[in-house]
C-alpha cells in the first residue's frame, strides 16, 4: 500500500509539471478523458448546477437530528461535529473540476471546511501521514485515503453547498469530499466519519 501511494505521488507530481491551460470556452465534454492532474482550470467556467451530472449512489438520506461527523484515530480529543457545528466554523471556497472518465465533467465552486479545522479539533497528532474517509454509513459504504499534504494544502476538503446552493441529496448532502486532480471515482459523497493515521515508514 505505501509503495503504491508512493507511485501515486509521483505520477500527481509529474503531471502537476505538464499541465494544459484550458482555454476559456472550452466545452465540458471534450474533458471527459483527461487526467485532471494535467489541466490547468484557472481559465474554465462554472457550469450550472442543474447540469451537474452524477455517479454512484443518490438517494442517501441522513436525519441531521442524529446525524455527526465522527472524527477518529491518530487523534487526542475524538470528536463528533453536528452539521450546525460545522457550518459555524469557518469556510473555505474553490472551483474544482470533477471527470468521471469518459462519461461527464462538473466544475462547481465547491464551499465547506479544511480537513484540517476538524482535524485541529480533535487534535491531530504531528505524526499522521494520511487521511481516510468514509461515506455514506450503510451497506453501500465507499472508503477513500488521501496523503496528508493534499489535506494540508485543502486540494482535499469537506464541502457542503455547490455553485451558491446547499448541497443537494444527489451528490452528497450533508458532507461531500472533494478531491483536486483526483479522478470523481476518489470522491466519497455523504461522508459520516474521517479518520487519521500513521503509516509506519
Amino acid at each position: 500500500m505505501f509503495l503504491s501511494n508512493i507511485v501515486l505521488w509521483l505520477k500527481k507530481a509529474y503531471a502537476q509539471t505538464k499541465r494544459i491551460i484550458v482555454p476559456k470556452g472550452t466545452r465540458m465534454s471534450s474533458l471527459r478523458d483527461k487526467n485532471p492532474a494535467t489541466l490547468d482550470t484557472r481559465n474554465l467556467e462554472i457550469i450550472p448546477l442543474k447540469n451537474f451530472e452524477t455517479m454512484g449512489l443518490s438517494d442517501h438520506k441522513v436525519d441531521l437530528k442524529s446525524w455527526r461527523l465522527a472524527i477518529e484515530g491518530n487523534i487526542a480529543a475524538p470528536r463528533n461535529l453536528s452539521y450546525s457545528q460545522i457550518l459555524a466554523l469557518p469556510s473555505i471556497e474553490r472551483n474544482v473540476l470533477l471527470i468521471c472518465p469518459g462519461v461527464f465533467t462538473n466544475h462547481g465552486k465547491w464551499k465547506g471546511i479544511s480537513l484540517m479545522t476538524a482535524l485541529n479539533l480533535a487534535r491531530m497528532k504531528a505524526d499522521t501521514t494520511h487521511i481516510t474517509v468514509y461515506g455514506p454509513q450503510g451497506p453501500y459504504e465507499k472508503v477513500e485515503r488521501y496523503p496528508i499534504a493534499d489535506i494540508r494544502s485543502n486540494k482535499v476538503f469537506l464541502a457542503y453547498a455547490v455553485n451558491g446552493e446547499k448541497l443537494p441529496q444527489k451528490h452528497g448532502f450533508p458532507l461531500r469530499i472533494v478531491a483536486e486532480d483526483y479522478y470523481g471515482s476518489n470522491w466519497v459523497k455523504y461522508v459520516y466519519k474521517i479518520e487519521a493515521f500513521k503509516i509506519e515508514t
